[in-house]
């Protein structure tokens, strides 16, 4: 039995969660979110979540655990909500936003300039002797985890100078340079 998929997912106050034919919607304070559901089944009782599979076959298996966590993720999300930091390493690395549309300047000959999905609220934080940071925040994990990668993708940490836009609290695996 699937460790993960068999602890059911408490419903906090404030949340309902509708399941309809293979379709979970999960409303809260935050928003709406819903999902489709393959091959296991979803039961609401009480004030938990539980899912089910029909049989041991492997992939039965391995989508009971992944719908349980997918489950937690919505209702965590729009309970409490997801949040991801992104701090600019590097002399002269500066980030702005103006609504949605964040304006990067990552050591490129231009200015990187990205619209972000109206899901994700984007503010960037700029304190002098300070790395600027990006933070997104959103009731959608995945969405915020996306956006997050594509703009970490632009400059990737490096391993010599730790120059590049990574996640606060991520430790670059860093190398010594040519020994003469």
């Amino acid at each position: 039995m699937s460790r993960i998929g068999k602890n059911p997912v408490a419903i906090p106050e404030g949340v309902t969660v509708d399941v309809k034919d293979n379709t979970i919607t999960v409303k809260g304070k935050l928003g709406e979110l819903t999902q489709e559901i393959v091959d296991v089944s979803v039961k609401v009782e009480e004030s938990n979540v539980i899912v089910e599979r029909p049989s041991d076959a492997k992939d039965h298996r391995a989508k009971h655990g992944l719908y349980r966590s997918l489950v937690n993720n919505m209702i965590e999300g729009v309970s409490n909500g997801w949040t991801k930091k992104l701090e600019l390493v590097g002399v002269g690395y500066r980030a702005s936003n103006q609504g949605q549309k964040l304006d990067l300047a990552i050591g490129f000959s231009h200015n990187i300039v990205l619209d972000i999905a109206p899901e994700v609220k984007v503010e960037t934080v700029s304190e002098k002797g300070k790395n600027p940071i990006i933070v997104l925040t959103s009731n959608d994990k995945q969405l915020v985890g996306q956006v997050a990668a594509k703009i970490r993708a632009f400059r990737r940490p490096e391993p010599y100078k730790g120059k590049g836009i990574k996640f606060v609290g991520e430790i670059i695996r860093r190398k010594a340079g040519k020994s003469a």
